[in-house]
């Protein structure tokens, strides 16, 4: 009858892939946190997905102990698809599935049911009200079975009849995950270090980017033989150079598939390439000036805590050319066949992650102020660094710039951002001779390439944008009598 109860109480809910971005169709499983027989709680993370845009972590928004994992890691999964089956409700035991029973000879008598904190009904996926409000998500793994000794053993050590129970160790470290963000697990994945023996240095408890590449380079370092060990046989060099062969053939080629965030770039730049006929200007400019003005704007109060660089000038630069060109300020919409003019900027700003490309942009860039555009500069480069852009932060872009110059680039012929009009391409800033009133003289010189959609913006619109850009940075007072 005991039974009948149970099993009348529990079920088995299936959690799906959802749709963590916007529209998106397809996540691929990156780590599993969770395998069958574990107690899971809600809002409990069980996996780490990658999306087309970001990767993410997935709670699980029930209680009760894993039944299945759908599908291994590695795997692209549909949204919408059951990845993970869990059995809630009573007729499950913690951390074992209900129909395992114990030994008889190692048995213990089982806790009441009622003594197990009740269990809280869902109403929606990844809603409704928890049985307690101050229960907090477990920042340790599932718990460890304890075996126990037979009450015959326990007598034999304890030295009388009356069986005592046997201290028994703690559970071993392996069994608790490692507490990590998820830049930081991704950056373990890339180089191959096991999260479980990183020691962490972070605050409570938590590994940081430091300690992985710490154990990175033990693990690079080789290990020395003992000293009494005998040396092996000398390779004859016939021998040597087959093995060498045999190495170099098989590293010949390195095979990765194309997921995830390049996938979508990949997707999206061939789209660009052959969708919108594109032309690209360059000008070479002087910039000192507006080096000079960095460093005094290092110095302003206003931008205290602030990051100020070239970068936020030439974003600047960009934002009041607009508004002397708002026509470059636009889609080309092909159903309709219609130009539309925005009239607000979204500045992109495209940035190189492990992921791969990501152009994340400034909402209402051309509202604000400039510190208030540093702020917003300094938050999107941060953010994308750690991984944590959101697919929303990378949509609805307006014009785009690509910093190529931190990587010594002197420029480049920059691909449009699907959906937007032009992008601006920065070379490195460079000391070279240039004539400066009428003399020859060391200069801080930059070029600038400008590619744009040759179907709504025409070669006179362009180099207008264009040339507006390079006056501003050549003379940086443009941006008090232009503005």
């Amino acid at each position: 009858m005991t039974t009948m109860t149970e099993s009348s109480v529990s079920s088995v809910r299936e959690f799906k892939m959802p749709d963590v971005g916007e529209g998106l169709t397809e996540a691929e499983i990156l780590k599993w946190y969770v395998q069958p027989g574990d107690t899971v709680t809600d809002g409990q993370v069980v996996c780490e997905v990658e999306t087309a845009k970001a990767a993410v972590e997935l709670p699980i928004p029930y209680d009760g102990v894993v039944t299945a994992l759908h599908f291994p890691e590695g795997t692209t999964v549909d949204v919408g698809t059951s990845i993970i089956a869990v059995e809630v409700g009573g007729g499950a035991a913690a951390g074992a599935p209900a129909q395992q029973p114990a030994p008889a000879q190692a048995a213990e008598p089982a806790r009441p049911a009622e003594a197990k904190p009740e269990g809280r009904q869902p109403v929606l996926v990844g809603y409704g009200v928890a049985a307690s409000s101050t229960r907090r998500r477990p920042r340790k793994g599932p718990e460890v079975p304890v075996p126990q000794a037979s009450p015959a053993i326990q007598s034999e050590l304890n030295g009388h009849g009356a069986p005592a129970p046997v201290a028994t160790p703690a559970p071993a470290a392996p069994a608790q995950r490692p507490l990590a963000k998820p830049p930081v697990r991704k950056l373990a994945k890339d180089l191959g270090v096991d999260l479980a023996t990183v020691t962490p240095s972070g605050p409570d408890g938590i590994i940081i980017r430091e300690d992985v590449h710490a154990a990175a380079s033990r693990a690079a370092q080789p290990v020395e033989a003992p000293a009494t060990a005998a040396p092996a046989p000398a390779e004859s060099p016939a021998a040597a150079a087959s093995s060498a062969a045999a190495s170099y053939d098989t590293a010949r080629e390195t095979r990765i598939p194309v997921k995830g965030v390049r996938k979508a770039t990949a997707a999206a730049m061939v789209g660009s390439a052959f969708t919108a006929p594109h032309v690209t200007e360059f000008v070479t400019v002087d910039v000192t000036r507006t080096m000079k003005l960095v460093e005094e704007l290092k110095q302003d109060k206003e931008f205290t805590g602030l990051r100020v660089n070239p970068l936020l000038l030439i974003a600047k630069a960009l934002l009041v050319a607009i508004r002397r060109n708002p026509d470059i300020n636009a889609s080309w919409d092909e159903a309709n066949q219609e130009i539309v003019v925005k009239h607000y900027v979204n500045l992109g700003i495209a940035a190189a992650t492990p992921r791969g490309l990501i152009v994340p942009n400034i909402k209402d860039a051309h509202a604000k102020t400039l510190p208030q555009l540093a702020e917003s500069l300094g938050e999107l480069v941060a953010t994308a660094r750690e991984g944590r852009t959101s697919p929303a932060a990378m949509q609805g872009g307006t014009v785009t710039i690509t910093n190529v110059g931190v990587f010594g680039v002197d420029t480049g012929t920059p691909i449009l951002n699907p959906g937007e009009s032009a992008i601006l391409a920065v070379g490195a800033i460079k000391l070279q001779p240039w004539v400066h009133k009428g003399k020859v003289k060391p200069r801080q010189v930059t070029t600038l390439a400008l590619s744009f959609d040759h179907r709504l913006v025409d070669g006179e619109l362009g180099s207008k944008v264009l040339a507006d850009v390079a006056a501003v940075l050549e003379q940086p007072k443009r941006l008090i009598t232009w503005g």
